[in-house]
């Protein structure tokens, strides 16, 4: 991306920060802003060693993270934090950014893609991305919320009990996957052999089997209509944010933050995700099982499976301040959605709030904006190639289970990071004297 690309989006994103709306700039004042970012505070960002660092690690984090679409949150926050030494806040405001540009790689491939044996559609099921997008956001909200109302060592607690049981779940359905492939492979080797389609290896006793059996080009089907639907899903929730601002801004409407009507713009989400929810749900599109396991696949017959997944997921998202791909992931998973349209799906949810965070940062009048779009661009490049080792071994080896290995991996090391990080925080906030009880909101 050219310096003059990056100038027009910045010039852009200042142009409706909300947070300006006390005092008007001049356009020079913004001109002048961008003609500062080259000065010494990015600068040393930029070039300091513990940043350069934990930019490697955050490479190598995404380009795993990437296969299996969620995001990579779960690692950013705590290397930011942790390598960096960054404040939580602006760790999280960059980790919004990068989660940004690794989804973007994620949905670029998964929605340029067609499956043959879903009849020439992407991997990603927009069916399921429609009927659970509206109740994320609203949980992302929620979950938000919770997390200023929540003390520290609460959050912490949550964090580690529910991602345990979350990693648990995922090694148990990446092993069940496995299994099922083994017999698969040792099924169609079978069949082969009877039809004499085997060839002979160097051993007396040793044959090749093709563990992927070529599909033919199936063109591929893009649902225009669904993706509008998603597209206005996301500008309601996120004009309600534009209105309303939040507790360190103000919106384009001048409401006092926590007042009452800053609490009924907020409350707004509520109807709007039911409104949403119902009309898709109920929509003559119903949601199909083309992606299910057969086995499993009346688990979902409840309409609003998907929709309260993505509450859950969303809540415990807001609330741990990391994105809901990874603890929606495990949830789809375990309702029998097979592995690689479980990350298509997810990264592409995880796009949609991943970029309602990051605007919210801009909203916010965050700095070091160029830093936090090289990062994204560098994340970016590594999901590209992680999704390209990841797709490579698929081919090879016939194992799409290697998605969910590779989600267990990354939630065991969320895991003990975020919980090792928040165990630090609590651990300091308790010696400085801080309080460690429930607050309110505001």
């Amino acid at each position: 991306m050219s310096t003059r690309s990056l100038t027009f989006l910045v010039v852009t994103f200042i142009a409706f920060n909300p947070s300006n709306a006390k005092q008007a700039q001049p356009f020079s004042d913004i001109l002048k802003k961008i003609n500062e970012w080259g000065g010494e505070a990015q600068s040393q960002i930029l070039i300091s060693g513990p940043m350069v660092v934990a930019g490697v690690l955050c490479f190598i984090a995404s380009a795993i993270s990437s296969a299996g679409g969620i995001g990579g949150g779960g690692l950013f926050i705590p290397i930011l934090s942790i390598v960096a030494g960054l404040d939580m806040q602006t760790a999280s405001s960059l980790s919004a950014f990068m989660v940004t540009g690794g989804s973007i790689a994620n949905v670029m491939c998964s929605i340029c893609i067609a499956c043959p044996k879903l009849g020439g559609k992407s991997l990603i099921d927009y069916d399921i991305a429609l009927s659970s997008e509206p109740c994320m956001l609203l949980g992302v909200s929620l979950g938000v919320i919770c997390n200023l109302v929540f003390p520290d060592w609460f959050i912490t607690v949550l964090f580690a009990l529910f991602l345990a049981w979350c990693t648990s779940k995922t090694c148990r359905s990446g092993l069940q996957f496995w299994k099922n492939e083994s017999e698969e492979i040792r099924r169609n080797g079978l069949e082969q052999l009877e039809k004499g389609q085997l060839v002979e290896n160097d051993g007396p006793n040793s044959i090749e089997v093709p563990l992927l059996v070529p599909q033919e080009n199936t063109k591929l089907r893009i649902p225009w209509f669904k993706l509008a639907v998603l597209l206005l899903i996301w500008f309601s929730f996120f004009s309600v944010y534009l209105l309303r601002g939040n507790t360190y801004t103000e919106g384009i409407i001048s409401l006092e933050p926590c007042g009452v009507g800053y609490w009924i713009l907020s409350s707004a989400q509520v109807p709007l995700a039911m409104v949403f929810t119902t009309w898709i749900v109920f929509s003559k599109e119903r949601i199909r099982d083309l992606t299910l396991i057969p086995e499993v696949s009346s688990l979902t017959r409840n309409k609003f499976v998907f929709p309260l997944m993505a509450l859950i997921a969303g809540i415990l998202g807001g609330l741990f301040g990391i994105g809901g791909g990874m603890l929606i992931s495990p949830l789809l998973l375990q309702v029998g959605i097979t592995p690689e349209v479980t990350a298509a799906t997810c990264s592409f949810m995880v796009l949609f709030s991943t970029t309602m965070s990051a605007l919210q940062f801009m909203m916010l009048g965050m700095e070091h904006v160029q830093v936090a779009l090289i990062l994204a661009i560098m994340c970016f490049v590594a999901s590209l190639l992680g999704l390209l080792v990841v797709q490579r071994a698929i081919r090879k080896y016939g194992r799409a289970s290697i998605i969910v290995f590779s989600i267990s991996i990354v939630m065991c090391i969320s895991n003990v990071l975020m919980t090792s990080f928040g165990a630090i925080k609590v651990w300091t906030d308790y010696e400085s004297g801080q309080y460690m009880g429930f607050k309110l909101p505001c």
